[in-house]
């Protein structure tokens, strides 16, 4: 077998037919997480210098294609880590690599804050503050929907700092620290959102990534073309997901004396989640090459990926409720939840919205 195959056997005996279960209850059981961390699964494009894996950014789009199809909670662990891990390997020293990244390939988890209450969309709105004082640093502000925090052992942060943007790689034990959980958020139940508080939370200095002092905006966008990579890729699950559930219930529940498949308003429903599901994988494919080659078009490629992933998702998972109708209507369901986990992906590393600017302004400027 190969790593690929391997991970992904290892996801799926993992999950099994817990994820409902996970969903209804809000949590992912913490040794589960920890345990699928410490076998390289979380990020599995860390370097193995690391003790990463070194999966390539297509092979990882697979593994979390597959991930999403079973749970997109775990998923939505997976993406935190692994852009933890990706933001510290591209902002990080040497010794800042080898310390924390070996941690995340060692079981600990990571949350990743960016959104605040009054930064959402615009992040150059936010608020939070990294300062040197004293020989260390003192990170202070608040962090709003943070993916994970509510298990996490590190928070990657980003603020204001001298001018410029900073991340910081704050303990979630340290003092001035307050995580509190969102109860019953929409989507990802399980996923482990959060609000964290940082309260005059102060550091040694060597918890301050390298590249202090850089324009915050080309640190988020750095770190959230990975994010909206993975996204991408686990709309592509979800669509999967659905459409296994709708092809069996449109061949198997029969009404007005034949299988719904036979009826021509149900088929296109089957049809056009084909279809949905097609589109998605094909523009995150052409991103993950963009990925692995270096091309200057990733972070474009990798908006377009999410934009249509997340709408095809969010689209094709309200057609498998309407055709599974009150048998995919139970919580926990396969389409239930993808009905719910799809319409946070329209909102997440960048909305709808903010994608459609952001391809407007590529296609404006390749347009001369």
């Amino acid at each position: 077998m190969t790593v690929l195959e391997t991970l992904t056997a290892l996801v799926t005996e993992t999950v099994a037919d817990a994820a409902g279960e996970w969903d209804v209850a809000g949590e992912i059981p913490a040794g589960v997480l920890r345990g699928l961390g410490a076998k390289g699964v979380l990020c599995a494009e860390a370097a193995p210098e690391f003790g990463g894996l070194g999966l390539s950014g297509t092979d990882n789009g697979a593994l979390t294609a597959h991930t999403g199809t079973l749970c997109s909670s775990l998923r939505s662990v997976m993406t935190s880590q692994g852009m933890a891990a990706w933001t510290i390997q591209r902002f990080g020293d040497p010794a800042q690599r080898a310390r924390h990244i070996g941690r995340l390939t060692g079981g600990d988890l990571a949350a990743v804050a960016f959104s605040e209450p009054g930064a959402g969309s615009d992040l150059a709105a936010m608020a939070t503050e990294i300062r040197r004082e004293g020989g260390g640093i003192v990170v202070d502000g608040t962090k709003t929907w943070i993916t994970v925090a509510g298990y996490a052992d590190l928070i990657v942060v980003f603020g204001h700092h001298e001018g410029g943007g900073a991340v910081a790689l704050v303990p979630a034990s340290a003092p001035g620290v307050r995580v509190t959980r969102v109860p019953e958020p929409l989507g990802c139940r399980a996923a482990g959102h959060a609000t964290v508080v940082l309260d005059n939370v102060r550091l040694p200095e060597e918890n301050l990534l390298a590249v202090a002092g850089q324009p915050l905006a080309m640190l988020t966008t750095i770190a959230l073309t990975y994010g909206r990579l993975s996204v991408a890729w686990g709309c592509v699950g979800i669509l999967r997901a659905c459409l296994t559930a709708v092809a069996r219930h449109a061949a198997q529940r029969e009404q007005f004396g034949k299988p719904l498949l036979g009826h021509q308003l149900v088929a296109r429903h089957l049809a056009e989640l084909y279809a949905a599901e097609r589109t998605a994988t094909f523009a995150c494919e052409r991103a993950s090459r963009s990925w692995d080659s270096g091309s200057p078009e990733q972070v474009p490629a990798s908006v377009l990926a999410k934009h249509v992933a997340a709408g095809n998702a969010a689209r094709g998972a309200a057609s498998a409720v309407q055709v599974l109708a009150s048998a995919g209507a139970a919580g926990g369901h396969v389409v239930e939840r993808a009905y719910r986990d799809a319409k946070l992906m329209e909102v997440i590393e960048g909305s709808n919205e903010i994608c459609q600017l952001m391809l407007a302004e590529h296609a404006a400027s390749s347009a001369g």
